[in-house]
């Protein structure tokens, strides 16, 4: 068979790119199921153009060597666009390794076809004449039944790949199934201008136009990653990393999204593909468009600073039929290309069940809290009705000193013997049982204005400046009986009466952690023991520190070890572990600062309570006297 020069030079070389092309889709991949077919129709095209090359080798007068080396072209034709529509199906339906085992029926007529034509001199179904020109030939009825079949199949992987790309609403699947589909039709067209006469070429023509399919194919490929995993990673990684994404250009224009962006801000902005940010707002909408304002101020600061901007978004969402509130977190970043802004990328993260949370614990908390301070007060209530009985049966029986008085004055009246200095003695002793009555009345007093403060909702706190040593004395009135019952003195720093500590807060969270801390070291003290539980300060440049010294049992290692993290005691079934677990929330949340244990060197234990030195104001002692005054 005779094929021109310039033929054959067209043919070697579209072998060289076909087998250079193999060579380099090959490498670094990994083989799925959707390669291995487009693999295996590339290997086909090298196949079927090395046996056109043997053609051009073979006598005109050898026609059944030609007969057969042109049944194997034949059957590359047939299986090719069989395997083409393989190919589409994995594509779309994401076949990696296995496959339906229905698909395989489309080979079923590259086969018989295959048989046709080995087998054409005994039936002449395919051919009814042979000839390797184009003007010479005449078909046989099943060519015709190939033929519709093998558009068929490049039809319809074409419409799967169009599709496809339609569908999944992505700029970058668009430009694939277009370059795609366009490399594809070359060898259809000229294929079938040859099948129709309607131009009259060589058999080399066919095999030779998918050099064009090769070139758009590659370009795909290798620009465009259709075969990477690359484009596909990233958006997986976009999908899990957030709950929706918007990538944008330098100049604000859409590039990509995906579907649970369109459902959250698509379909309320109407926002598509290669539209820009600012076509979907007008100052007559300001209010409704908020979030859309947001997102592309956010933008434009990241523009100007080249960092990511990060911001909390509110937006109330129509799901399940009723209107409801969610938050966003949405962070804005750059993309940069060879060291150039290319645009943003902008993440949206569904802040809603942890906002929802967040205030789920501190409302928790905050219960614990006040559940401590009710478990702290009613700890105290029995000490409470032992320190108030006292003054008030010294203010009974001075009551009654006093009326007996004015009956002794009231009876002695006339009475000639009872002299004036017995008038003034008389005086005197009613002085000294008013002079009792009114220091009893000043220590129910103090009583109560700590019950009081210590009752009060810990949620309604007044951050002012009050006095260390009125927070100790509080303290000291509150567990007065828990220390006379225990046989404990309660011993301050000689600092704390010298010179005057202000702390900028609240008075009675302070003293409620005081107060645990003094209480534990109440319930550590060993019978036969030293029982002083001393508050002690000390501070440097940085941090202020208020300590709380006992000489009792100690605490196990196992258990400092949790200390502060986990709500544990070492009181057994007499503690629950959560007088410590609050106290160091409050010191945290409350006066920014932190709770600290150690032990005691004579035995025991310390705890310590560590403070900001800015919260903390040394002020002469007479200034604190006339603060506490006012």
């Amino acid at each position: 068979m005779e094929i021109s020069t310039p033929y054959m030079i067209i043919l070697v070389a579209a072998m060289a790119v076909t087998v250079a092309f193999i060579i380099t889709l090959r490498r670094g991949q990994q083989i799925m199921m959707m390669h291995k077919c487009y693999y295996t129709a590339t290997a086909l095209l090298l196949f079927w153009l090395l046996v056109i090359f043997i053609m051009g080798f073979i006598p005109p007068d050898k026609m059944t060597i030609l007969q057969l080396l042109d049944a194997s072209t034949t059957m590359c034709g047939a299986f090719i666009p069989a395997c083409s529509l393989l190919f589409s199906i994995c594509y779309v339906r994401a076949y990696s390794d296995t496959l339906p085992k229905g698909v395989w029926c489309i080979f079923i007529i590259p086969a018989i076809s295959t048989i046709m034509v080995f087998s054409n001199p005994v039936h002449h179904l395919y051919y009814r004449r042979f000839a390797l020109d184009n003007s010479g030939v005449v078909f046989g009825p099943y060519f015709y039944v190939h033929s519709f079949y093998t558009y068929a199949c490049v039809a319809v992987s074409l419409l799967l790949i169009i599709r496809f790309a339609i569908k999944s609403r992505s700029r970058l699947h668009v430009w694939q199934a277009v370059l795609f589909v366009v490399g594809s039709l070359c060898p259809l067209i000229v294929n079938l201008f040859v099948t129709f006469h309607a131009l009259d070429a060589s058999i080399v023509l066919t095999p030779v136009s998918f050099a064009l399919t090769l070139a758009f194919h590659g370009i795909v490929i290798y620009r465009l990653h259709f075969f990477d995993i690359r484009p596909v990673a990233m958006q997986q990684l976009l999908n899990w990393i957030s709950d929706c994404y918007l990538v944008t250009g330098k100049d604000g224009r859409v590039v990509n999204y995906n579907q649970p962006f369109v459902e959250i801000f698509g379909k309320s902005y109407k926002i598509r593909e290669n539209t820009c940010l600012s076509d979907f707002v007008s100052n007559e909408d300001i209010e409704n468009k908020t979030p859309l304002y947001n997102l592309m101020s956010a933008l434009h600061s990241c523009e100007r600073r080249h960092t990511r901007i990060t911001y909390e978004q509110p937006l109330d969402l129509k799901r399940d039929k009723e209107l409801k509130r969610y938050w966003f977190m949405v962070e804005v970043a750059p993309v940069f290309v060879k060291g150039t802004l290319g645009g943003y990328v902008s993440i949206f993260r569904d802040m809603t069940q942890i906002k929802l949370n967040m205030q789920k614990m501190a409302d928790n908390q905050m219960k614990m809290m006040e559940n401590e301070r009710l478990a702290f007060l009613g700890q105290m209530v029995g000490g409470l009705a032992h320190n108030l009985k006292t003054p008030i049966m010294s203010i009974s029986g001075s009551i009654l000193a006093v009326e007996q008085l004015i009956e002794e004055c009231r009876q002695s009246l006339g009475d000639p013997e009872v002299t004036e200095d017995d008038y003034r003695e008389i005086y005197g002793e009613m002085e000294e049982w008013l002079s009792r009555m009114k220091e009893a009345g000043a220590y129910m007093s103090d009583i109560i204005t700590a019950v009081k403060g210590q009752a009060a909702n810990i949620s309604v706190s007044e951050n002012v400046d009050f006095s260390l040593e009125d927070a100790v004395r509080r303290v000291q009135l509150l567990l007065r009986h828990e220390l006379l019952k225990n046989q404990c003195h309660l011993i301050e720093d000689p600092k704390i009466n010298e010179k005057g500590i202000l702390i900028h807060g609240d008075i009675n969270n302070l003293v409620q952690v005081m107060g645990n801390l003094v209480s534990n070291a109440i319930d550590a003290q060993k019978p036969e023991g030293r029982h002083d539980i001393v508050i002690e300060t000390q501070w440097d440049e940085d941090q202020f520190q208020l300590m709380v010294k006992d000489y009792g049992t100690g605490i196990s290692k196992n258990t400092q070890a949790k200390l502060f993290h986990q709500m544990v005691t070492s009181k057994g079934t007499k503690g629950t572990g959560l007088g410590i677990f609050i106290s160091n929330s409050v010191i945290h949340a409350k006066f920014g600062g932190s709770m600290w244990y150690k032990d005691n060197p004579e035995g025991g234990s310390i705890f310590g309570i560590s403070l900001p030195l800015s919260c903390v104001t040394f002020v002469p002692k007479d200034e604190v006297r006339e603060n506490a005054e006012k």
